[in-house]
């Protein structure tokens, strides 16, 4: 018979890690091979690789971006990347640190596609195993955390972007990390409460969720609304945990014992993360202030040249200094570049926020349209033609199914007050809703892979509450098996059915209309 503390465990510590841990870096390596599949196809810079990849070598050979010559690209697909860069600094309009890892897998496996494509597909890859673990910890099932990463794992936006050189997968990847420390930390907590051992401020989960946001705001800085969100879910739930067990005046005690250090943990680690990921620029802010003080903040509306300017050369503590004042100036010009410059520009492929989760409109990647019979193996009837195309599409049952749970863990998470929907929600609006804001200026679909985790997140919880909890069959048990399955079996056939559009694979016409279903998506 089981003892005392073996029934109070957590469902999570009580199941078989093994089991969990190799199905999940099983399930990662399945999505590693997918992604590492004809990496380098198509051999071009797809999309905005023309800057990230450019940027990410100019890293790693000078230690800050520089700007390049014309006709760069076709010169670095005919294998040539050396002497294309010219003096002077660039002005990047995001983070370094995704670059600085697009810049690792340039460094390991060579200056062509499948080289700055190559982190995208290992980061893209640690994500499932990351999601399996994620849901694993909030629901307390293995099969569940399965389940979720098997879902992520065969999501068509997911895969594309983890067969680009773009920044947004480690942006997810980085956000969800950050999650998932807050969540640990929270059952740690509660924990140590449990045990009498909570006076300290030593949390060592919010240490790592800071250094993940760091790293996801060192990336592109949406990151801030998910660290704020989720930074006050965490100060929320260690009252509510002081609350639990017992304590008077949870709520004051928990400001002092528990809001100070998780801001310390999460935004001042976040912070000190974030600075440190522009090492590279800090350590050349001169050739900065000699190229862009003066003229990029005055081309972008500011009005005003940075402080630093017309001052000399400051040596020791001094330059630190003056280098960060001078990052500080950098950073009002990105703003105003991304605030204001854009208000005007247009983009075929631009969508709003309001469209994202329903998959409104795609974005187009590549395409080789009217290829012609006989031609690199079509074998399209005489009169028609043949096409290749990279479109950066979701599975739709996964997504159009997450939204319809996301719909119901909005309600459990307000009526039944179960905190875990609260995470898929609270997910969900901090990575989506910020993006209102800014929707008077070109923005994309594929900005949405930072919601997918909570969607999947939410479709797990809805698996979960349709099983049920008791391992005795029953007919809701059955009922609930049977529709869990038949949804996984749905995505994985349209995951198969998509395939070919996500990752440049030679239809025929009809094929590719087959699986064009609205004229948005073309």
């Amino acid at each position: 018979m089981p003892s005392a503390a073996e029934r109070n465990r957590p469902r999570w510590q009580s199941e078989d890690p093994l089991l969990g841990w190799v199905g999940a870096i099983c399930l990662a390596s399945l999505a590693f091979f997918l992604r590492r599949w004809h990496l380098g196809v198509p051999h071009q810079f797809s999309f905005d690789e023309t800057y990230y990849a450019k940027d990410a070598w100019s890293l790693l050979r000078f230690g800050y971006v520089r700007t390049y010559v014309e006709d760069a690209d076709k010169t670095i697909l005919n294998g040539s990347p050396m002497g294309l860069w010219e003096d002077g600094p660039s002005m990047v309009v995001h983070p370094e640190a995704g670059k600085w890892l697009i810049a690792g897998g340039i460094k390991a496996f060579g200056m062509d596609p499948s080289g700055w494509r190559m982190a995208s597909a290992v980061v893209g890859a640690l994500m499932v195993l990351l999601m399996c673990r994620f849901v694993r910890r909030v629901t307390g099932s293995t099969v569940l955390g399965l389940v979720a990463g098997l879902l992520l794992s065969i999501d068509g936006l997911q895969l594309v972007l983890s067969r680009l050189a773009l920044l947004d997968i480690f942006l997810a990847f980085f956000i969800l990390c950050g999650v998932h420390c807050v969540v640990a930390d929270r059952q740690w907590l509660r924990d140590r409460l449990a045990a009498g051992r909570s006076r300290g401020w030593w949390r060592p989960w919010l240490l790592a969720g800071g250094v993940a946001f760091g790293l996801a705001c060192g990336t592109k800085w949406s990151a801030a609304y998910a660290l704020a969100v989720f930074g006050l879910l965490a100060w929320l739930w260690s009252a509510g945990a002081r609350r639990a067990f017992g304590e008077r005046r949870p709520l004051l005690r928990s400001v002092f014992l528990d809001g100070v250090p998780a801001f310390l943990a999460l935004v001042g680690v976040a912070l000190a993360t974030y600075v440190a990921s522009w090492t590279g620029w800090l350590m050349n802010a001169d050739a900065y202030e000699q190229a862009l003080s003066n003229t990029q903040y005055t081309s972008y509306g500011g009005g005003q040249a940075w402080p630093t300017a017309g001052e000399p050369d400051a040596e020791g503590l001094g330059e630190v200094t003056q280098s960060l004042r001078s990052l500080w100036s950098y950073h009002q010009d990105v703003y105003t570049f991304h605030s204001h410059f854009l208000d005007d520009s247009t983009h075929v492929y631009a969508s709003r926020p309001s469209t994202w989760l329903v998959m409104g409109r795609p974005v187009g990647v590549d395409a080789q349209t009217d290829i012609q019979p006989g031609s690199q193996g079509c074998d399209a009837p005489s009169g028609s033609s043949c096409i290749r195309q990279v479109l950066l599409l979701g599975n739709p049952v996964v997504w159009w199914g997450g939204c319809l749970a996301m719909v119901a863990s909005l309600l459990l998470w307000i009526g039944a007050r179960d905190w875990r929907h609260g995470v898929a929600v609270m997910g969900l609006a901090s990575t989506w809703l910020p993006w209102f804001l800014y929707d008077d200026r070109p923005i994309f679909f594929f900005y949405a892979i930072t919601c997918l985790p909570f969607l999947v997140l939410s479709v797990a919880l809805a698996m979960g509450h349709l099983i049920g909890r008791s391992d005795v069959p029953t007919p809701r048990r059955t009922f609930g098996v049977v529709v869990a399955g038949s949804y996984t079996v749905l995505a994985l056939i349209a995951f198969a059915w998509f395939w070919p559009v996500w990752t440049d694979v030679l239809l025929t016409k009809p094929e590719w209309d087959a699986r064009i279903w609205f004229r948005r998506w073309i």
